[in-house]
């Protein structure tokens, strides 16, 4: 055994040095200390071994040979694929400190990877992974399947990943330090969580409308929006995580099993919602085929090889929702008013699907917005599907109202069920009067208090501040020469300066969290600081001053330099019953500053020059 492996070891050592000619031309990914996240497409080359029978020897042959091409267009995705696809790429630390590197493929439903790291000496790292085999067998417990790598410095490394799998081929690599892929891992994690956050408080806020109304078209909403966040709960790679780590067979038949999970309830809920079997009744005929279809496949896709029955019900998907979008159009063409919202909500998510089948496909290129496409697509559908319910049991309130007028003796009954879904309705449209109200005190631009509100808490915060015998300063805060910005750059830059200006006063105003912080017109701002004497408070003036000019304001490839001027007035609250007397006093600070040159605070007890 002993002289096998030497034997082997001086065949490797010399394929090392024939192929070195071989990849000289080829870039190689050089990694210095200011790397930590590497993308391995630009430098990666790849061969597809149509009969899956080559192994490590024949991939350096096939290098040798020159039979590895770069990436087609520079994408890593290539549809769905028979065969197995080996990839290239050699990588050289240079002076990274950083030795043991993660490789992470952005793909979560590959079914088998085999990553071989070859070293100048001729030794040969093997790992394999993909949801083929248990998850725990990754390098690290993470929905994507990744490696450890061994990179010294100095020494060129060659890296052949092979991929087999009846998925489609995606194979977005990258090198990260462990400090990368924590980061990237968090945010990613971060993400997700939003979204199944926001997918779990529709489902129970729905859920209780439903054991509320006991209306069909909300159990068929809960339906559709559980099955699909098992789709993307398996497209993502966590139910392999979390929910089968030790079974490819449900790896494999989960995916199209959830898809046709989810088409049948978006299909029965758009008929019940719709009321396609009064409105169109020819439409409700094919939208019950369509479900007829998808439980069949559902039920095939439990022993059809996955590579045949993914496609199919990926691709039918499409012409699912194309379908409920017809049936949307012809509906709102009968008048039926709660079908636009309907309609809007479909067009959000068969955009994110469309964009996520493309990328299946291998037709559009793997980027943030087509990988989470589906995520943003179906999150905004659920939303606006949630706005379409309300407005549909509205319409059905006023029908209500309609029917008790015209036969209140002859539907007593009616109207008993009829006046539990008012108080449902009512109830949301409570909820909505708050949030009105909310928004009526935001100005629509910055989101700040505006002037109106701001008023209403200045006069609340003097009367508290003269009962606690407390001190109460008010600063007066104008952007510097915002004109010229808006002259120079346009009103809509202008626009987002002031956003940004008040996000930056908003940040600077942290540390002081009874502070009120309000637009009170134009570029001019107002700040009210409970329990700061004029010292405390001018101190603040300056610091929100610095906090201004310590970056400019950034727009597009523009760098504007934003300054403010600050008047400061400290409040006797003993003496003061009135507001508009103190707003002048540290508007005429405000003028001051901006009469000795701008970019200042001053005070309303400091003497005019």
């Amino acid at each position: 055994m002993g002289s096998g492996t030497r034997w082997l070891r001086r065949c490797l050592v010399a394929v090392c040095l024939l192929l070195s000619a071989a990849v000289s031309a080829q870039d190689a990914i050089e990694l210095d200390r200011a790397s930590t996240e590497v993308p391995l497409a630009p430098a990666l080359r790849y061969f597809h071994d149509i009969d899956a029978r080559g192994d490590l020897t024949s991939a350096t042959t096939w290098l040798k040979q020159g039979r590895f091409a770069p990436l087609p267009g520079g994408r890593t995705a290539f549809g769905f694929q028979d065969g197995a696809f080996w990839f290239h790429a050699r990588v050289v630390n240079r002076d990274n400190p950083e030795q043991r590197w993660l490789l992470v493929q952005s793909y979560a439903l590959s079914d088998r990877i085999d990553l071989y790291a070859r070293y100048p000496d001729g030794r040969v790292a093997f790992q394999a992974g993909g949801d083929h085999l248990p998850f725990t067998a990754r390098s690290i417990r993470y929905r994507h399947p990744n490696f450890w790598v061994a990179l010294p410095t100095g020494e060129p490394v060659d890296l052949f990943v092979r991929v087999q799998s009846e998925s489609s081929m995606q194979v977005p690599l990258s090198l990260m330090t462990p400090v990368a892929f924590t980061e990237l891992s968090r945010d990613a994690q971060f993400v997700i969580g939003a979204y199944y956050g926001i997918l779990l408080a529709l489902f129970f806020y729905n859920m209780a409308l439903w054991l509320s109304l006991r209306d069909a078209s909300y159990f068929w909403y809960l339906f559709h929006l559980s099955a699909f966040g098992m789709v993307l709960f398996t497209l993502n790679g966590l139910g392999f995580e979390y929910l089968w780590p030790n079974s490819s067979w449900m790896s494999d038949r989960m995916v199209p099993l959830s898809i046709c999970m989810a088409q049948i309830g978006m299909q029965q809920f758009a008929r019940i919602f719709l009321g396609l079997r009064t409105r169109w009744p020819w439409g409700d005929r094919i939208g019950l085929a369509l479900i007829a279809f998808f439980a069949l496949l559902g039920i095939a896709s439990t022993w059809l090889p996955y590579h045949v029955s993914t496609p199919i019900a990926s691709a039918a998907v499409l012409i699912s929702i194309a379908w409920i979008a017809v049936v949307s159009v012809a509906v709102v063409r009968r008048g039926y008013t709660p079908a636009q919202l309907f309609l809007l909500a479909w067009a959000m998510f068969l955009l994110g699907t469309g964009l996520f089948v493309g990328v299946a496909f291998g037709l559009t290129p793997k980027t943030f917005f087509t990988e989470y496409g589906v995520q943003i697509g179906s999150a905004l559908e659920m939303l606006l599907l949630s706005v379409a319910l309300g407005h549909r049991y509205a319409a059905l309130r006023n029908e209500n109202e309609r029917i008790v007028r015209e036969a209140k003796d002859q539907l007593e009954q009616k109207v008993e069920q009829r006046t539990t879904e008012l108080r449902s309705a009512l109830a949301q449209l409570e909820d909505a009067h708050a949030r009105l109200r909310e928004s009526s005190q935001r100005d629509a631009l910055t989101g700040l208090h505006n002037r109106s509100h701001f008023r209403d808490r200045f006069d609340a915060l003097l009367r508290q501040a003269r009962e606690h015998r407390r001190p109460l300063s008010l600063l007066m805060i104008d952007l510097d020469n915002f004109k010229l910005i808006n002259d120079q750059y346009g009103h809509l830059v202008g626009d987002e300066c002031l956003r940004w200006a008040a996000r930056t006063l908003g940040h600077g105003l942290r540390p002081h969290h009874d502070a009120l912080l309000a637009r009170f017109g134009g570029e001019e701002f107002v700040v009210v600081l409970p329990g700061l004497n004029l010292t405390a408070a001018t101190q603040v003036a300056e610091d929100l001053r610095q906090h201004l000019r310590e970056q400019p304001f950034r727009s597009g490839h523009h760098a504007i330099p934003v300054t403010a001027s600050i008047g400061v007035h400290a409040i006797e609250t003993v003496a003061v019953a009135a507001i508009d007397p103190l707003l002048q006093l540290a508007d005429q600070a405000l003028y001051r500053a901006k009469a000795d040159g701008r970019d200042c605070v001053r005070t309303s007890q400091e003497e005019p020059a």
